[in-house]
C-alpha cells in the first residue's frame, strides 16, 4: 500500500508538471482570486509596454492557461490529501449467516461443509423431503451420533477431508454401531468382511473391528481417501464407489465415455441404491446446514470429547471394566461395540473407550486391579465322551480359547484331566449387548409374532440353502431371522431360529 501511495503522489506530480500545468505556488482555493491576480499581473506588465496599451484587458488564451493550472493544482492536492484514507484498514466485516444456530458440533460441520449445496436435482429433493418430514428419525440418529461425532469430525479435520463425510454413517447405518446388513456389512461404516480385512480390521469370535468405533473410522477414512485419489479428487465418485465398489463406477464411466456422455456421478448409470446414495448425502448436508429452512430442529451436540481411550493392559471382563469405570455396562458396550462377548479379546486390542469424565477414575482403578481379578475362572474335570468342541460350547468359548489357556497343542484330551476355563463374572442376561444376547432379542421378537418358531441346531455340512429348503423358507428370511448374511459360515452346534 505504501508503494502505491508513493507512486500515485509522484505520478500525479510528474504528469501535471510534464504538461506544464502544475503551479509552483501554494494551493489556490478560489478561481475568482486567480483571475483577479492574473489580470492584475497582466495589467502591470502591460503598463510598461506602451506598444501594447490596447491590451489592458486580460488576454483570454493566457487566462485559460491560468485556470487550467488552478484546476490541476486542486486535483493534485485532492489526490495527496486522500493518502491518509489509504492508511486505514478495510472493514470486511459482514453478518455471520450461522449466528442464529447453537455453537455446537453441528455448527462446526456447517462451517466446514464443502459440497455444493446450491445444486438442485430431483433425486436430492426426494431424499430431502423424506428427511425433513421425519423429525423423530433425526432425533434418534443425532442421539446415537452424539457418542461418536466428535471423534469423526476430529479425524476428518486432522486429514483435511470434507466435513460433509461426517454424515456418511447416517446413510450407511443411521449411526448404529451394531448394524448388520444382508450383504454381511457390519458397523456404522458398514464394512463387508473382505474389505474390512483389507484395511486391517480384525474379525474373530471375541472381536469384530468393523464395529470398533476408532478402528472402523480409521479404516473408513483410509478407504475414502484412496477412492478419492483413484477418481482424481472427485468426492462424489469416491462416495459412489464406497457404496457399490470402484469397479462398478469405473465400468459405468467407460460406458459413458464410449457413448460420448459425461462421466461425472450425475450422468452415470449405476445401481439403484448407489444412485440414491450420493443424493442422500447432499440432502443431509442441506438439512444440517439450514435446518430452520426445512422445519427441522437439530439436537445440541457438544463440542467436547465424548470418550477417552484407556489402555487396559490385557483381557478383562467387561462387567468388571464397567464397574471400574463407574459406568453402566450397556454404555460401555455402546462405546466398545467391537467386542462380541463378555470380555475383551485375549489377543487385543487392549484398550477401552470410557466416558471422558470417567477416564481418570477408570485409569486409577484398573491400575490397582490384581491380574487374577481381571477374569473369572472355572476348573472343569474332563468327563468320558467330552471333546474340546463340546466343552467350549458348554462354557460359551471357542476351542482355541480352551487350548490356549490350557497349553493344549493337539485335539486329544483325557477323562479326569482338569481344564481352566475363563467364564463371565455375571449371568448371561447381564451382558445385554453382547452379540449372543442381541441375537436372542431379535429371535424372541420373532417368536412373539404370529409366526411359528422352530429352533434348529446346525449339523456338520449344513448350508443355508439346504436348511431353508428343508423348512420351506427363503435363504433371505432365514439369515435375517438369525442376524446373519447368506455368505456367513455356519458352525456345527450353532442354534438357528426358523
Amino acid at each position: 500500500m505504501l508503494i502505491m501511495k508513493r507512486f500515485t503522489t509522484l505520478g500525479v506530480g510528474l504528469l501535471l508538471t510534464g504538461c506544464n500545468v502544475l503551479p509552483v505556488s501554494p494551493k489556490s482555493t478560489d478561481l475568482a482570486s486567480t483571475i483577479e491576480t492574473a489580470t492584475s499581473a497582466r495589467n502591470q506588465t502591460s503598463a510598461t509596454d506602451t506598444q501594447l496599451s490596447s491590451a489592458s484587458q486580460p488576454n483570454h488564451e493566457w487566462l485559460a492557461q491560468e485556470i487550467a493550472r488552478n484546476r490541476a493544482n486542486d486535483t493534485f492536492h485532492e489526490v495527496t490529501d486522500s493518502e491518509r484514507l489509504w492508511q486505514q484498514p478495510l472493514d470486511l466485516s459482514r453478518p455471520d449467516p450461522y449466528a442464529k444456530y447453537p455453537d455446537d458440533l453441528y455448527q462446526v460441520l456447517r462451517r466446514g461443509f464443502t459440497f455444493d449445496l446450491t445444486l438442485e436435482d430431483k433425486r436430492i429433493n426426494q431424499q430431502l423431503k423424506w428427511y425433513a418430514s421425519h423429525q423423530s428419525y433425526i432425533n434418534r440418529v443425532s442421539e446415537r451420533a452424539s457418542r461418536y461425532m466428535f471423534h469423526i469430525v476430529n479425524e476428518l479435520q486432522a486429514r483435511d477431508m470434507p466435513l460433509d463425510l461426517a454424515l456418511l454413517p447416517i446413510v450407511e447405518s443411521a449411526f448404529d454401531p451394531f448394524a448388520y446388513s444382508h450383504g454381511s456389512a457390519s458397523g456404522m461404516w458398514q464394512f463387508i468382511p473382505s474389505t474390512g480385512r483389507m484395511y486391517n480390521l480384525k474379525q474373530n469370535w471375541w472381536y469384530d473391528g468393523r464395529r470398533d468405533v476408532v478402528e472402523s473410522t480409521r479404516a473408513a477414512l483410509d478407504y475414502l481417501s484412496q477412492l478419492n485419489k483413484m477418481f482424481d479428487g472427485d468426492w462424489l465418485l469416491a462416495l459412489a464407489s464406497y457404496n457399490s465398489g470402484p469397479g462398478t463406477v469405473l465400468r459405468a464411466q467407460r460406458k459413458n465415455a464410449k457413448a460420448g456422455k459425461p462421466t461425472d456421478f450425475w450422468h452415470l448409470d449405476l445401481p439403484k441404491e448407489t444412485e440414491a446414495y450420493v443424493p442422500k448425502m447432499f440432502a443431509l448436508a442441506k438439512l444440517f446446514h439450514s435446518p430452520d429452512k426445512y422445519g427441522i430442529e437439530l439436537p445440541y451436540v457438544s463440542t467436547e470429547p465424548y470418550f477417552a481411550i484407556i489402555e487396559t493392559g490385557g483381557q478383562i471382563d467387561l462387567a468388571q471394566a464397567a464397574k471400574l469405570a463407574e459406568m453402566n455396562l450397556s454404555d460401555l458396550y455402546l462405546l466398545n461395540p467391537g467386542f462380541n462377548r463378555w470380555a475383551t479379546d485375549p489377543d487385543g486390542p487392549h484398550h477401552l473407550l470410557v466416558f471422558a469424565d470417567r477416564a481418570e477414575t477408570f485409569q486409577t482403578n484398573i491400575a490397582s486391579l490384581p491380574p487374577e481379578n481381571r477374569l473369572s475362572w472355572k476348573r472343569y474335570t474332563i468327563e468320558s465322551g467330552d471333546s474340546l468342541l463340546s466343552i467350549a460350547h458348554k462354557f460359551d468359548v471357542t476351542v482355541d480359547v480352551v487350548k490356549d489357556v490350557n497349553n493344549i497343542r493337539g485335539n486329544l484330551i483325557r477323562a479326569g484331566d482338569k481344564l481352566l476355563i475363563p467364564v463371565a463374572s455375571q449371568n448371561d442376561q447381564f451382558y445385554a449387548l453382547s452379540a449372543e444376547n442381541r441375537l436372542k432379542v431379535k429371535q424372541n421378537a420373532l417368536s412373539g409374532s404370529d409366526k411359528s418358531r422352530i429352533d434348529y441346531s446346525v449339523k456338520s455340512g449344513d448350508t443355508f440353502w439346504e436348511i431353508a429348503k428343508k423348512f420351506n423358507v427363503s435363504v433371505t428370511s432365514l439369515t435375517k431371522w438369525n442376524n446373519m448374511a447368506p455368505k456367513d459360515v455356519l458352525r456345527p452346534g450353532q442354534n438357528l431360529v426358523i
